[in-house]
């Protein structure tokens, strides 16, 4: 009852943001804080109702200490910072080399204040478990590949959409004209922030959650992580609650986040390739 009613409240959501751009209201407002406010609303939204409806429904299933009230609405503005943040680094006196290379450090900026945030986290609530799934754990490379193999049919369905060429790939963020050193730096770069999203979605919001809610953390976590997508392409966004689920499972049952990572790296990166591809087919 509780996942289809959440898969409604997601789906509710959804539906408010691309009937109404709530994605296009929020980023287009240059005050960085106007956005953290709005984005930490969205995020709160959907990361605290989940709980509330656990909580309610299942009283004695999940124990609520300060702590877990604490880090409930800590998580949320989190991430509202890392979407909100901008870096502005002064590299160079040629603006397109400066450009390049402000777009090559922002994601892994972002990477290294959100690990330390969540280290400070880990050493307050978590220090007797592996830093938030950054174990090996107990986990083969197979299904990951298979999981991988199964979805390059669907992304090269996707990127005969427009919506979905109009997105991707993230590489036209740079000129056309720089180096092909460059664009695979820029790549590698782009590649860091799907380790913030795993370190942060199924690090930290599975595994410090689980010891208060247990395989109850996951569905709150996919609930967040759908509206992340919200600038994305519908049918991307809609399959994140989905895939959000899958990988939760994955991570709650090995206590690791690598074999998510790989299957991410791997998807951002074929969807790269077929972005960049469908567009010169246009």
């Amino acid at each position: 009852m509780i996942f289809f009613s959440v898969m409604f409240f997601t789906a509710l959501f959804v539906f408010c943001n691309y009937h109404f751009g709530l994605d296009t209201l929020i980023r287009k407002n240059n005050a960085v804080w106007i956005k953290l406010f709005y984005w930490y609303l969205v995020f709160a939204s959907s990361f605290i109702f989940p709980y509330l409806l656990f909580i309610v429904k299942e009283k004695d299933r999940i124990s609520r200490p300060a702590g877990f009230y604490l880090l409930l609405f800590t998580a949320p503005l989190i991430f509202s910072w890392k979407i909100s943040a901008t870096i502005n680094y002064n590299v160079s006196t040629d603006t397109a080399l400066n450009d390049l290379w402000n777009q090559v450090l922002y994601w892994p900026s972002l990477a290294i204040v959100v690990t330390l945030l969540l280290g400070g986290i880990w050493l307050w609530f978590d220090k007797k478990q592996p830093f938030y799934g950054l174990t090996k754990g107990n986990f083969s490379l197979k299904p990951y590949w298979l999981m991988l193999l199964l979805m390059a049919p669907l992304i090269t369905l996707a990127a005969t959409q427009k919506d979905f060429l109009a997105v991707y790939p993230k590489l036209k963020m740079i000129d056309d004209s720089s180096q092909g050193w460059q664009k695979i730096l820029f790549e590698l770069s782009y590649g860091t922030d799907f380790f913030t999203i795993e370190l942060f979605f199924r690090g930290f919001l599975i595994l410090a959650f689980a010891k208060w809610a247990g395989k109850n953390a996951i569905l709150p976590m996919a609930c967040f992580y759908c509206t992340i997508h919200f600038g994305k392409p519908m049918g991307e966004c809609i399959s994140s609650f989905f895939g959000g689920i899958l990988l939760g499972i994955v991570v709650y049952n090995t206590r690791s986040i690598w074999g998510g990572l790989l299957v991410h790296l791997g998807i951002a990166w074929l969807m790269e390739a077929a972005g960049y591809i469908g567009n010169q087919l246009q």
